[in-house]
């Protein structure tokens, strides 16, 4: 494991909480987010989301990681044995700024999470807006998604799985531009609650939320085996 994500468990949670709760809604970082990688091993899917949220990965560094979107995805992923989370996190707030500070973060295996923007897009730094397509298919995003493909490619990448429709269409044109022959692709809603109504029949209207959120999840988990993930049968270590 790399040595930067070596962690003392034992730090206080009570103090971690204090320490950070004046940060939530604190100004966006703005810098680029790198794609979780596992440390070793073959990646056989990538999920690719939109732009690093102002709460979670825009703090916390991590795809993801904090937002209340990834919450979800996390949560997937954890059941399938594909990341590994500290058992202290449990006690946390799901926060990025929180996760930071207490200096947690995910272990991937088998699979790669990235963006389709890598950092967290705003006009006054402190408001999250969507990426413009200028942005999303601009040369140097594009070739950046591409060195991506290609180093994961490499690593054994068997399949993508997009969240939300930006990542979808902007993924489009990366392999319009650079096709990969056999890669399995399936695209799913963003598990943010915008997402998850936009998808929904009739919009979510008289739908629990608790109920789009139970029924994403299980999608989510058969669209990441479908793209070429193999569910370990051993329970994962906990770190």
């Amino acid at each position: 494991m790399d040595s930067t994500r070596v962690i003392d468990w034992r730090l206080d949670v009570g103090s971690i909480v204090k320490s950070t709760r004046h940060e939530q809604g604190s100004r966006i970082v703005g810098t680029a987010v790198l794609p979780l990688l596992p440390p070793e091993g073959p990646v056989h899917v990538l999920l690719l989301g939109e732009a690093p949220g102002p709460r979670g990965a825009d703090k916390s560094g991590v795809p993801f990681f904090g937002d209340a979107a990834g919450k979800h995805l996390y949560a997937v992923l954890r059941g399938m044995n594909a990341v590994v989370l500290p058992t202290s996190i449990d006690a946390l707030p799901w926060d990025g700024a929180t996760f930071a500070s207490a200096q947690l973060a995910p272990i991937a295996h088998g699979i790669a999470l990235g963006n389709a923007f890598d950092r967290c897009p705003t006009e006054n730094g402190t408001t999250f807006r969507a990426p413009t397509r200028v942005e999303l298919e601009g040369a140097d995003n594009i070739a950046r998604l591409t060195r991506e493909l290609m180093t994961l490619r490499a690593r054994g990448l068997r399949g993508i799985v997009t969240l939300g429709r930006v990542a979808m269409k902007t993924m489009d044109v990366v392999l319009t531009r650079m096709p990969m022959d056999g890669l399995v692709r399936r695209a799913m809603a963003h598990p943010s609650a915008q997402g998850l109504l936009s998808m929904a029949p009739d919009r979510g209207r008289g739908a629990k939320m608790a109920d789009l959120i139970d029924a994403w999840k299980v999608k989510c988990e058969r669209a990441i085996i479908e793209a070429g993930f193999v569910v370990a049968e051993q329970e994962p270590r906990h770190e």
